[in-house]
């Protein structure tokens, strides 16, 4: 996995994390669906660079 799509996907499902916390624990379902969908989208950037790299080899 090249290093900074590694970094992104990590920065998308940490900041996915906290914005899904915080929305669960203020009561706003908007900010916790953002949140689930930048988490998810985190992990499927990873998700293909992990292919990617079954491949490269």
């Amino acid at each position: 996995m090249s290093g900074d799509e590694k970094t992104q996907s990590k920065v998308d499902q940490a900041k996915g994390k906290v914005k899904e916390t915080t929305g669960r624990a203020v009561g706003n379902e908007r900010l916790e669906a953002e949140g689930s969908a930048e988490k998810t989208k985190g992990d499927a950037r990873e998700a293909k660079e992990k292919v990617k790299d079954v491949f490269k080899h």
